[in-house]
């Protein structure tokens, strides 16, 4: 959606090193936001983007605006659904936010059909639900998840890091130093998950952070976990003073 920074820059890296052509598209997509949410306010800079995205070695930029992908309105326009994974987590505080998303991947994925897109995994859950909509609609894309890019202090790289004040960049970082902490608790064998997730959002509470959720959940199915035996995650979403973050850690698993 624009405002790039340096881990934008990664995906056109990841997609550089894998493929002889790469193209981006910016388009900040008003289908993903709620009816009280910052689409408005949601930073647009193109021109600088279009600078980076050129230096980065892009091919072609797609910039669309709103009516190129919803030409009768977004009331009026199909939707696309992916059951299960779209109901927690982030979907149950957001509840169009996915339905957006996987709508204008999709017709981005159809207008330029390619062979690879590449996806942030700071948005784990997000790439969930686009790999589960691909193989569902038998799209010819793979997804390919490039690992999250992070501030010299832990912090993960977002647009919306720029909401913050300077005082809210200070303590954003001790979001991602609990979140890792909490993750290396849980991957100890017969780790009591649900008193490490209590303390864990007792600190971040304690740190001056309002917690969305901290949880710990299966990657196939995001269906709740009590032990690391499987491909599991720690998901977790907290507002810093008006700013939404987001983060995640997978747990590595124990035989």
């Amino acid at each position: 959606m624009g405002h790039l920074h340096s881990g934008h820059i990664a995906l056109i890296e990841a997609s550089r090193n894998k493929s002889d052509v790469t193209v981006a598209s910016i388009f900040v997509n008003p289908m993903q936001f709620g009816a009280s949410e910052d689409l408005e306010a949601y930073p647009r800079t193109l021109a600088e983007d279009l600078a980076k995205l050129e230096q980065a070695g892009v091919a072609a930029v797609f910039t669309p605006n709103a009516s190129d992908i919803y030409p009768d309105g977004i009331d009026q326009h199909t939707a696309v659904d992916v059951p299960g994974l779209t109901d927690v987590l982030c979907g149950a505080s957001r509840p169009e936010h996915f339905r957006g998303v996987t709508t204008v991947v999709t017709k981005l994925l159809g207008l330029v059909r390619p062979h690879l897109a590449f996806f942030g995994a700071k948005d784990l859950q997000q790439v969930l639900v686009i790999q589960k909509m691909v193989r569902d609609l038998c799209i010819n894309t793979e997804i390919i998840t490039v690992p999250t890019m992070r501030e010299a202090d832990g912090l993960a790289m977002s647009s919306r890091n720029t909401y913050l004040s300077d005082e809210e960049r200070a303590a954003a970082p001790t979001f991602s130093a609990i979140l890792e902490a909490c993750g290396t608790a849980l991957s100890a064998p017969s780790a009591d998950f649900d008193r490490i997730l209590k303390d864990a959002q007792k600190a971040l509470i304690h740190a001056g952070f309002s917690v969305d959720y901290l949880e710990a959940r299966h990657t196939h199915d995001l269906s709740p976990a009590s032990s690391n035996s499987d491909e599991v995650a720690l998901f977790g979403a907290v507002r810093l003073g008006a700013t939404r973050l987001i983060d995640n850690r997978m747990l590595p698993a124990q035989p």
